[in-house]
């Protein structure tokens, strides 16, 4: 009894840290998110969704050391330190995180097949965004749109897919129909 006991008490520890190490990364990321929403078309929720995902609310080797907050493959090979020992890699390596964020809007703004999806969704389809990207081959598992859309749904991510500067006019509308 004591062993479930403890059992459970230590998934509850990890699952409360997991949760404010999530809402933390949220806090920290969201204005750089809504930023790309404005420049790309891709909500905010699924570009914060793709990051929280790719690089493990921050905590990923590739966020750490690359400042790699995308899962982005260069072209070269890109060396940095870990536990003593010299790691190469064909990952992307930022001067910052926000130069990570700027390179994703980059890509989807760029590269055609991530890029037409901006003609055929709006920025409030976060999920049209999330299966257009995955079979746009932005990551190979097949798991990959269900998990970034988990997130959104989990932190309710599609909040920061209003435009701030429309709230209020949104409103009048609604109000005005009544």
């Amino acid at each position: 009894m004591k062993k479930i006991l403890l059992l459970a008490l230590l998934f509850v520890s990890v699952d409360a840290w997991a949760q404010n190490a999530s809402q933390s990364y949220i806090e920290k990321f969201k204005d750089q998110a809504i930023r790309v929403m404005h420049q790309t078309g891709v909500p905010a929720s699924i570009v914060l969704a793709i990051a929280m995902h790719e690089s493990a609310n921050g905590n990923s080797a590739l966020a750490k050391n690359l400042n790699n907050q995308f899962g982005m493959k260069g072209y070269g090979l890109v060396f940095y330190k870990r536990r003593k020992k010299t790691v190469s890699t064909s990952y992307k390596k930022y001067d910052s995180p926000e130069e990570s964020f700027d390179d994703f809007a980059r890509i989807m703004t760029e590269k055609t097949k991530f890029s037409a999806l901006a003609d055929k969704l709006t920025h409030y389809d976060y999920l049209g965004w999330a299966q257009g990207i995955q079979k746009a081959g932005y990551a190979s598992s097949r798991k990959w749109a269900a998990q970034v859309l988990n997130l959104v749904t989990k932190y309710q991510l599609n909040t920061l897919d209003e435009n701030p500067d429309n709230t209020q006019s949104g409103a009048l509308v609604a109000a005005g129909a009544n």
